[in-house]
C-alpha cells in the first residue's frame, strides 16, 4: 500500500526567493528537506546543453532525539539547484543565508568507490533569520 508524505507549505519571505513546492512524495522515494545556512558563494555553470547549475554548500545544525537522548545533528552537504528558475534564485542567496531546500539525493558521480552525495533542489526557500541557528 503507498501512502503519500504530505507537503510542508512555505511561505516566502522575499517576493521572487521561493520556488514551487514539491508534490508529495511515497514514502519509498527519496525526499530530503533540509533547511541550514548557505556556506560560500553560489557557483553556476551551463551544461553543454545550456541548461543553468548552480552550486552551493548547505550547513545544517540542529537539536534532535535518537533513541530518546538528545544530540547534535550537524552537516554540510552541496545543493544543485538545475534550470533557470532555481539557478536564478541560488545566484541570489549570500553567505550565510538561511533557506530551507526541499529536493532528493544523489551521488555526485559513480565512479567506483566514490559514495559522496548532493542535495538536488526542487524548491528553496529563504527562511527569516531567526528560523536558523
Amino acid at each position: 500500500m503507498l501512502t503519500t508524505m504530505p507537503v510542508i507549505p512555505t511561505t516566502p519571505s522575499e517576493p521572487g526567493l521561493s520556488s514551487p513546492a514539491m508534490p508529495s512524495a511515497p514514502r519509498s522515494d527519496n525526499c530530503l528537506i533540509l533547511s541550514g545556512q548557505v556556506a560560500g558563494v553560489c557557483e553556476t555553470r551551463l551544461t553543454p546543453a545550456g541548461v543553468p547549475i548552480s552550486r552551493f554548500l548547505l550547513d545544517h545544525q540542529s537539536g534532535q532525539i535518537e533513541a530518546g537522548l538528545p544530540r547534535q545533528a550537524r552537516c554540510r552537504i552541496p545543493v544543485l539547484a538545475c534550470g533557470e528558475a532555481l539557478a536564478r534564485i541560488a545566484e541570489q542567496l549570500p553567505p550565510g543565508a538561511p533557506v530551507r531546500v526541499q529536493g532528493f539525493v544523489s551521488r555526485v558521480n559513480y565512479r567506483e568507490g566514490e559514495y559522496r552525495v548532493a542535495l538536488h533542489a526542487a524548491c528553496i526557500d529563504l527562511l527569516p533569520n531567526e528560523c536558523v541557528e
